[in-house]
């Protein structure tokens, strides 16, 4: 977390906020990683390509 709140310029960032946005974050990774996964299935397949993950997150 540190790594993305430097590259945003970001010079102090609490513990809690630190912990709130992996949270976040991981949150988000689930919805796309299952829905990434539904478009494998549909197209027939049991892995999940790149471009599923970018068609899951549109």
């Amino acid at each position: 977390m540190d790594k993305i709140m430097r590259e945003i310029g970001a010079l102090r960032v609490s513990d809690d906020a630190k912990e709130a946005l992996a949270e976040v974050l991981e949150q988000k990774a689930l919805e796309i990683s299952t829905e990434a996964k539904k478009f494998a299935e549909h197209a027939g397949r049991k892995t999940i390509t790149e471009k599923d993950i970018h068609l899951a997150n549109k």
